[in-house]
């Protein structure tokens, strides 16, 4: 298992301090709070400490209250609304410096069979064809505010191999788009032992699906987004909604698209597929979409 994978999956191994309340490590972000997907993750870690094994979370809702420091740790409380005979939910508040800076519930649910259906999964390259952050981003170095920013984005996704099937916003910023971004991702090594359950995969996904959602709201408006300084951006609010079993150390599709933007927010939406084509996930987030003045 590749080192910063370790590394990640240290960060979302939370540490129990009460019942029902435990603290989690923040890794150094790109920008000076903490990343959103972290945080989201490690709620959701919290969420399923709380119920038993044959429960798995098949939905959240959050919001992003106060950017995080990701100099201090972050402590998470547990609610346990309530405990059905099929069905548990849970509230989980993230605590920094005294202040909530997110918030989450999350449904969960004992295994079940039950009616299928699902969108097709689009074609779409392999991943093998496609280049790798290390390939892709050094390429686009002038055109961040700052080239420091390459390292920092690479260090970020060292755990995670993410390549994007079409030219992400930052590489065509001045060119309106189609309104649609999509990237294949997996971690980089595989998960065994004690890291390779049902959980593991849920919150690394939930990780990930923060990374590149509110790129095709940019794409819309040839925008790069912060990184060549032409958006003041962040995550608002972030829902998710687990279909199906898959793993988070194979490729997954990443298709993204945004319906619309108004009043300095863009919405954007998610569906994630298996290799072999299954709908595993879906995901609806809104982002705060501000053109510096």
């Amino acid at each position: 298992m590749d080192a910063t994978l370790q590394y990640l999956l240290g960060l979302l191994d939370l540490e129990p301090i009460e019942r029902d309340i435990f603290r989690g490590d923040s890794h150094r972000s790109v920008v000076p709070r903490v990343f959103g997907g972290q945080v989201a993750a490690q709620a959701l870690v919290a969420a399923c400490r709380t119920v038993p094994e044959d429960r798995l979370a098949h939905s959240l809702h959050s919001y992003f209250l106060r950017p995080g420091d990701p100099g201090a740790p972050i402590v998470y409380t547990v609610d346990r609304i309530r405990d059905g005979r099929s069905f548990s939910t849970r509230r989980v508040v993230a605590v920094q410096h005294g202040q909530p800076i997110f918030h989450l519930s999350a449904s969960l649910q004992t295994v079940e069979d039950g009616l299928e259906h699902q969108e097709p999964m689009p074609e779409v390259p392999d991943p093998e064809t496609l280049p790798t952050a290390d390939e892709l981003l050094p390429r686009y170095a002038d055109r961040f505010v700052d080239p420091a920013v390459v390292e920092l984005l690479l260090d970020a996704r060292r755990a995670i191999d993410l390549r994007y099937v079409n030219e992400p916003p930052f590489a065509t910023a001045g060119v309106r788009r189609e309104p649609r971004s999509q990237v294949w991702f997996r971690v980089n090594g595989k998960l065994d032992g004690e890291h390779d359950n049902p959980v593991s995969h849920l919150c690394l996904a939930t990780y990930v699906s923060d990374m590149t959602l509110l790129d095709s709201v940019l794409l819309a408006h040839g925008r790069g987004g912060w990184t060549v300084g032409d958006i003041v951006g962040a995550s608002l609010d972030h829902a998710m909604w687990f279909h199906r079993p898959f793993r988070a150390d194979e490729w997954l599709l990443y298709d993204t698209d945004s319906p619309t933007a108004q009043g300095g927010r863009g919405l954007a939406r998610g569906r994630i597929f298996t290799r072999d084509g299954r709908l595993a996930v879906s995901v609806i987030q809104e982002g705060l979409m501000r053109v510096p003045r």
